[in-house]
Order: C-alpha cells, then structure tokens, then sequence
C-alpha cells in the first residue's frame, strides 16, 4: 500500500489529519487510514472504539461546516479507515483555512482556489459573476446574430435573453468576454521556423470580443496552412491541416478555458502540425475518457457555450473532440490530446494520408493498426531490440501516429 491523492495514512490519531479532511470535502471523496505508518506497514489503532469517538469529536468541533463521512473498523487489523465525502457546501474550513490534496501531501488552497471553492458552494460559475467592466458594446456580437439569426438589432431583452444580462447585478463575465473591448487576456499565435528559437510571426489578441478573436485566429490559420492548386483550367483550394479542425479546436479553447487566470490561450504554428493550448484542465464531473469519446460534455462556461451554438460556431456540448479525430481517421498521423490539472493540449498534424514511414516504423504501425499491443509483444512479433522498439514507439507517439495507455506491466499501444 502506498499513499496517494485520495489516500492517506495515519499512525495515530492527531489533529493533522483534519487538514486532510478538509481537502477530501472540498475537492473529492477521499479516506484516511489510522494504524497504517507511512511506509503503508500496519500498526493498528489501541482501543478503536474510543479512537473512532476522539476522531468524530475532532471533526465536529474544528471542520465548519461539518462534512458526510463514515468510520470503519477493521476488527482483525485495528485499521480505522475515515471515508471523507466531497460536499456542497463548500469551502470547508480548518481553523479558517481551506486545504487541497497535492499528490499525496495536503497544502493549503490559494486566493484563486478559494475564490472558487466559494462560487462553487453557491452553485456560481465565474462567468455569472459581476462584470468588473460595465460599459460594455456588442458591435461584433450584434453583427453575428444579425448574420446568423436575421436578428436586426440587439437590445437589453436580448442580452437577458442569452443570460448576459441581470437587473440586479448588470453584465457578467461572460456579457464582458463577448462585449466589444473587455479586460481579459485572450490568444498568443506563434509561428516558429525550424526549431522554437526561430520565430517567424508573432501576434497577440487580447482585451476584445472573444468573437473577434476567433475570427482573427482562423485568418491567421488560412494565411498559412491554406493554399490554391492550379490544375488546368481550375483552382483547387487545398488546406495542409483540416480547417474545421481548427475551428473545432480554437472554439473549444475559447469555450471551455478557465478565464479567472491571467493566462492566454497559446497557438503555436510549425511546418508538420499545430498546438492549441488552453488554461484549465478538464471542468469537474468530466473524465479524460469522456473527453476524448465525446458523446457527453459538461461545460465548464454554459452561458459562452449557448452563445457559441446559437452563432453555429460550435454543434452540441461534446462532440468537437469527435469530429476533429472522425475527421484524421483515414490519416496515419493522428491528433494528439494532453490533459493536465492544469492545462488542455490539441495538436494537429499535417493532414496527408500519403504519409511516408520508413521501414521499421512503418513495420510497427501496420502491427498496430489491427490491434493494440504492449512493447514485448511488437519485439516478439518483428524481431527487434527492446531499446530499438522504444525509441520507435516514443517517436511514433510523438509525432502523433499512436498513442500509449495504461501503465508498468499493464502499458499498450495503439493507432
């Protein structure tokens, strides 16, 4: 046994372990086990009837407001496991100060983190909060409604209408991010050349509409991996990375971010592919496998969503992720997905479904496109050496033509 994010051991009973309690509360269900030393040896627990009263004792008179948990006894070991349930009324405090789970150490939550610990125990999203900005124009926004729902003019209705707008608190944060100018940061575009010390453009949208930028970003997009092939009396209008990709994934970027972090979304262009990197990890109550199988969404800014389907920018919560890898799967080099706590990473290839490998890659890929298989198995089946292999598959990963899951003995690859 080991101590993990939701895991925790206790040798005995002291205080310490309520900052522990604190964090399973605010942030996920979690259980301590008293009688077990850090190193995951058991111990046990003297008397653990009274200890299982002491600990009850402790939480109610120092965790405010008071959690779900439940106590079990392990008769043949003394082991008293403590089941923190994840609660509603957040933020849940020890002597006045909130906690989170870091890996298997528990720390004390920042401003940002209690700021949104307070919203989330008021059912609030920072979105619906109050404008710092209220002298705010919807030119840009206008313009679109018109274009898309024959809408001739925009009024205080509408904007109540597309949850913009209150009469007791005005514009939220959302009104603000599709208002004309507002106060957020927005899109970083890089282009680089051979190699990221090369830059080759740079530009910066920040402090407008998010419509705005998203119409920029794409201008940006075809200006650089859009072209015309002439064949004989024709044009025909290429694209070097699927547009609607693009569009997928720079909309997912803009509706899905955390936008309570001084952070731009980053669009960094190369010759072979593409990344589209957002603040914020996935929004809670959503699993990476949910993500990338799409079929279910939970948004994290519902009221930019609403505005984005209604301007038809986006189709319905959870299927962006699905079109962009519907839309390469008849391409070898794959999209690639990297979802941290903390950020959310598209990269897009070069589409061209000639794409050439040499020999031994190209041996392992066709292994793997009729079913995943772990590195011993492709050593065994193509006769090559675990350090050739590895090297092989690290750069198929990385190029983006398969993908690794699981772990230690339990690691397989596939397309």
């Amino acid at each position: 046994m080991r101590e993990t994010k939701n895991t925790e051991f206790k040798e005995q009973i002291t205080n310490s372990f309520l900052k522990t309690v604190s964090a399973f509360a605010n942030y996920g269900n979690g259980q301590i086990l008293f009688g077990v030393c850090d190193n995951g040896e058991i111990c046990g627990i003297e008397n653990p009837i009274q200890a299982c009263l002491d600990i009850e004792n402790k939480i109610n008179d120092n965790i405010n407001p008071v959690p779900y948990y439940t106590l079990e006894i392990n008769d043949k070991t003394s082991v008293i496991t403590l089941n923190v349930m994840e609660g509603m009324y957040k933020p849940y405090f020890y002597k006045s100060k909130a906690y989170i789970r870091n890996d298997s150490s528990t720390i004390e939550v920042n401003r940002l983190e209690l700021t949104r610990l307070i919203l989330e125990g008021q059912n609030i999203s920072f979105e619906e909060c109050k404008a710092k900005k209220q002298d705010l124009s919807f030119c840009v926004l206008s313009k679109k409604l018109e274009n898309k729902l024959n809408l001739s003019s925009i009024n205080l209705d509408t904007l109540k209408t597309l949850e913009l707008y209150d009469d007791k608190n005005g514009y939220n944060n959302a009104a603000e991010l599709l208002a004309d100018t507002n106060t957020f940061p927005g899109i970083d575009i890089v282009r680089f050349g051979n190699n990221i010390n090369i830059i080759l453009d740079r530009v910066t949208f920040s402090n407008e509409s998010i419509l705005s930028q998203y119409d920029k970003t794409i201008e940006i997009f075809n200006k650089y991996y859009c072209y015309e092939e002439i064949k004989g009396a024709f044009r025909e209008e290429k694209e070097l990375i699927p547009e609607e990709c693009f569009r997928e994934a720079i909309a997912n970027a803009l509706v899905h971010r955390t936008w309570d972090i001084n952070a731009h979304i980053t669009v960094s262009m190369f010759d072979d592919h593409i990344e589209i990197t957002s603040p914020g990890g996935l929004p809670k109550g959503i699993s990476e496998e949910e993500y990338l199988n799409g079929g279910i969404s939970i948004p994290r800014n519902y009221i930019i969503c609403n505005v984005f389907m209604r301007l038809q920018m986006i189709e319905r919560f959870g299927t962006g992720i699905r079109r962009i890898k519907e839309f390469y799967k008849t391409n070898e080099a794959k999209p690639t997905f990297n979802l941290t706590s903390n950020r959310i990473q598209i990269i897009l290839p070069i589409f061209n479904e000639n794409n050439n490998l040499s020999e031994n890659p190209r041996k392992i890929y066709d292994l793997l496109k009729k079913q995943s298989m772990s590195s011993s198995s492709i050593m065994k089946a193509t006769g090559f050496g675990k350090t050739k292999v590895v090297a092989i598959l690290n750069q198929l990963i990385q190029d983006g033509y398969i993908r690794k899951t699981g772990t230690g003995k339990a690691t397989r690859y596939s397309v």
